[in-house]
């Protein structure tokens, strides 16, 4: 099962835990008040998978390719993990699906904290369009993941600040929407 918590405010290497003292832990449900979807999935079996068929059906998933974050295995690999880790949000939702390795994703909270969730092999999560984010690997330095989309993808990342898009607009309404 997934695990998710408030993260410390040190600059130390971004693949380290950044647990606070005392670990204050976040719930699925206080993610998915977010509008950050998770599911865990049978990753070994992903290519015959009914229920990932299932998924990509009912939410219109219909492009997807597998990428390998490794120092091995992507080009530009440095420069790639600095830009994954930069704080930023998509005009679309963020799919992705943990087939090997992990990682984490970093999200921000209706108070502008980072929460931290930790991705393993068998992980989905959904970040809806407009929250604002980062990627980093963990200590183990390596994550295969399947990335889907609806449609055709657009890889564009908009650093923060970005608040005047209208993606960042609705995803601000749903906080506040939420929270009544």
């Amino acid at each position: 099962m997934v695990e998710a918590w408030y993260m410390d405010e040190s600059q130390e290497d971004q693949r380290a835990p950044h647990r606070q003292r005392p670990n204050r832990a976040v719930s699925l449900e206080q993610l998915r008040r977010l509008g950050v979807v998770y599911r865990k999935l049978d990753a070994d079996n992903y290519e015959t998978d009914p229920c990932l068929k299932e998924i990509r059906r009912a939410e219109n998933y219909s492009w997807m390719d597998i990428v390998t974050i490794h120092k091995d295995k992507l080009p530009n690999y440095e420069e790639k993990i600095k830009t994954f880790y930069e704080e930023h949000l998509h005009l679309d939702d963020e799919i992705r699906y943990i087939l090997e390795g992990s990682g984490y994703f970093d999200v921000r909270d209706k108070d502008d904290k980072w929460i931290r969730i930790s991705m393993e092999k068998g992980d989905m999560i959904t970040l809806p369009a407009g929250i604002y984010h980062r990627f980093t690997l963990d200590e183990n330095n390596y994550v295969k993941a399947m990335r889907l989309f609806v449609g055709e993808p657009i890889w564009t990342a908009y650093n923060r600040p970005a608040d005047d898009f209208p993606a960042r607009k609705q995803y601000v309404k749903f906080l506040a929407d939420e929270a009544q």
